[in-house]
């Protein structure tokens, strides 16, 4: 962890530590190939370095929810199998087509755009048929399998699609021993087996998400669906932390203190004056706010650590800003201010934001906002 101090705020991403993560998520699942998820701006780090270092570090498959974060990644250079899989009517298919992706289909809507790409481009598009097994959002209900099963065949006969991936998503492989775990299993076999009987040779099946690779072997098949685990954030603490996991957080988020200053005390602090302080004491302005990605449900309870301490938000988390109770300590303006990261040095973690706003560290690294830079570090280590 570089200690250079940021200009206002800096979410530091080790490469070095995504390329471990990686590597240690493909020991997990050492029969199955890899797809790093890169979606939403990799959880946040930054898609195109992320994309590339997961690569280098031998995953052979990247993975993006929409198909203009796929061909986002294409126009930045990288090549190989990227698949996308959030479609709405009318979207980029023939470009998507035309850009090689391998193209999610949850319905017979969605494959009938896909072929109509495919026939005015003039290129076979990939599909994966994804099957809801039970998580209930995006994917082909067991009753309607067959008549998408049908009208897929009768495209690839025609020359116009080839179904290549068969795939589901778990609701609940991060709560361990949930029934529903088995349950879609079992559905997903059953449907696999109608659709391999139906002729579809596809050349992946896949279900298995983050903690599916680290706890459930029997449902790697042919590749695994690595998101949030390949940043080093623990799918769900009844997984373990992200050491118990051979993992280790990639984001270190950062500010520099922009203000300290003596109060007496009954002094208010932020809008609304929830926090008042006790006595003398100092306040330090720590200049990122909601619209960087703090969490305002964080008010009062966001831990970071200042001169050597953790400290709490004191008051209202606002839009640029929050302030902390310094007890009277004079840290010096542009002190670094760690709000997370991998805990080496005593700092709070994602995991302990997302306790403090009642969320899932998932949330905590994603929704840092664009006003804070990336800065890429320990990038001579990876490869």
């Amino acid at each position: 962890m570089t200690e250079t101090a940021p200009a206002r705020a800096r979410a530091e991403i080790d490469l070095a530590a995504l390329q471990a993560n990686v590597r240690a998520l493909r020991a997990q699942a050492p029969t199955a190939a890899l797809m790093a998820v890169v979606k939403s701006d990799a959880y946040g780090h930054g898609a195109v370095p992320c994309a590339r270092a997961a690569l280098d570090a031998g995953a052979t498959w990247l993975g993006t929810a929409t198909p203009e974060e796929a061909l986002a990644l294409r126009a930045a250079g990288l090549n190989g199998r990227i698949m996308c899989w959030l479609w709405a009517p009318g979207g980029p298919w023939r470009a998507a087509v035309e850009a090689d992706l391998d193209l999610g289909i949850s319905g017979v809507w969605a494959l009938r755009e896909a072929v109509e790409a495919a026939r005015v481009s003039g290129r076979v598009a990939r599909v994966q048929l994804k099957a809801d097994t039970g998580l209930g959002r995006n994917g082909c209900q067991p009753a309607d399998w067959p008549e998408l099963l049908a009208e897929a065949l009768r495209a690839e006969a025609e020359g116009l699609v080839r179904v290549v991936g068969l795939w589901s998503h778990f609701a609940c492989a991060d709560e361990p021993g949930h029934p529903s775990i088995e349950a879609q299993l079992g559905r997903f076999r059953e449907m696999l087996a109608y659709a391999e009987g139906q002729g579809v040779r596809p050349e992946v099946r896949h279900i298995a998400n983050s903690p599916a690779t680290l706890t459930l072997p029997e449902s790697h098949f042919d590749l695994v669906r690595t998101g949030i685990a390949v940043y080093g954030v623990s799918p769900s603490p009844e997984l373990g932390t992200p050491a118990d996991l051979g993992l280790r957080p990639v984001m270190t988020l950062s500010a520099s203190l922009a203000l300290v200053k003596h109060v007496p005390a009954g002094h208010g602090v932020s809008y609304g004056h929830q926090y008042v302080t006790a006595g003398d004491t100092t306040l330090g302005l720590v200049p990122v706010g909601y619209a960087d990605g703090i969490p305002r449900h964080a008010s009062g309870t966001g831990p970071v650590l200042v001169g050597g301490k953790w400290r709490t938000v004191a008051g209202r988390v606002a839009m640029d800003q929050f302030a902390v109770d310094l007890g009277g300590d004079e840290p010096p303006v542009g002190e670094r201010v760690v709000l997370f990261g991998p805990g080496d040095h005593g700092e709070p973690t994602a995991e302990d934001w997302a306790k403090a706003a009642g969320t899932i560290a998932y949330e905590i690294v994603t929704r840092i906002g664009t006003r804070v830079p990336r800065v890429y570090v320990n990038t001579e280590q990876a490869g």
